[in-house]
């Protein structure tokens, strides 16, 4: 396994991680914004009424992939939060096994 170099800087201050935070709910508003755009147009248009979209939210299936994601982008966040403790180099092994996995 290739070992990279840490990246040149150090550990993130309070002012860059609530940035951060701040960026995350910006673009969380932004994907909220655009799903409720789709629906409505669908809505509109006759293809899908918005109680048969707001039903979609029950069933097993959409639950299954949703909950599917959403243990993946978990188990990715709490792999930086708890695997390593230099925060200069979070998961790099890891993100590089990963990667090979995916691409086989």
């Amino acid at each position: 396994m290739n070992e990279r170099p840490p990246p040149p800087y150090g550990a993130p201050s309070l002012e860059e991680l609530t940035g951060l935070v701040f960026e995350l709910a910006s673009q969380l508003h932004i994907e909220r914004v655009r799903r409720t755009s789709l629906e409505v147009a669908l809505a509109e248009a006759g293809i899908l009424s918005l109680q048969a979209a707001e039903a979609q939210a029950t069933n097993p299936l959409m639950k299954s992939l949703s909950a599917a994601g959403l243990q993946r982008s978990m188990d990715g966040v709490m792999r930086v939060l708890t695997e390593n403790n230099d925060p200069r180099k979070p998961l790099r092994a890891n993100s590089d096994k990963k990667t090979e996995d995916s691409e086989s």
